[in-house]
């Protein structure tokens, strides 16, 4: 998985971003057992300590369970990954909408452009 982090954020929530849109892509699939915290620190360049702090919260929220003798791995619950998935999705078009607003343009022409964007790609 090809990590990215940036300075303006705190690196363990960005972390769990990551680890949650590696979930949500199928690059982890569900049932997947996760590579060690210290592999995981490693392949991501972070403390083991950050590490595990998005692994306890990403936890927390059920997306990934321990099994106590044989490590982490991501839920089988395909449900709780799609929902997810579709916010996910609505975080990524609410910024987009946003944006656009700010560079002045309104819904109908954001959907307008939206439009002749797709239109170009087929």
């Amino acid at each position: 998985m090809q990590w990215e982090l940036n300075s303006d954020r705190p690196v363990y929530v960005q972390l769990i971003e990551q680890i949650q849109a590696g979930i949500i892509s199928g690059y982890y699939k569900p049932g997947d057992k996760l590579p060690s915290v210290r592999d995981l620190a490693a392949e991501a360049t972070v403390n083991p300590n950050t590490m595990q702090k998005a692994l306890s919260e990403l936890e927390r929220t059920g997306l990934i369970y321990t099994n106590r003798t044989s490590g982490r791995y991501i839920t089988s619950d395909e449900v709780m990954i799609k929902k997810l998935k579709g916010q996910s999705a609505k975080d990524q078009i609410m910024e987009f909408l946003d944006k656009m607003k700010l560079l002045g343009f309104n819904s109908e022409e954001i959907i307008a452009l939206i439009k002749e964007i797709m239109n170009n790609t087929e």
